[in-house]
């Protein structure tokens, strides 16, 4: 389990790409931002091909349903 937990962040530099037939630099981009996760693309720096993907996953946050939290009711005693 702790090598898996060491590829979790893994980003690509260089991918195969098949236009220009040998090992390329890559350039990253945002594609896509969602609710859970992130996408990202991979292209060539020489002929801009799309050569793969990466998704970054949203930790998983708790939520606490508003019926939940204690609210304060206003004093009537008090105006202003």
């Amino acid at each position: 389990m702790h090598r898996q937990a060491q590829f979790e962040n893994l980003r690509a530099s260089e991918l195969y790409c098949p236009t220009c037939r040998k090992l390329q630099p890559v350039r990253e981009r945002l594609l896509l931002v969602l609710p859970h996760a992130e996408l990202y693309d991979y292209r060539c720096i020489t002929c801009g091909l799309s050569l793969g993907s990466r998704e970054v996953k949203a930790p998983v946050q708790a939520l606490v349903p508003a019926s939940s939290i204690p609210h304060r009711r206003p004093d009537p005693r008090k105006h202003g």
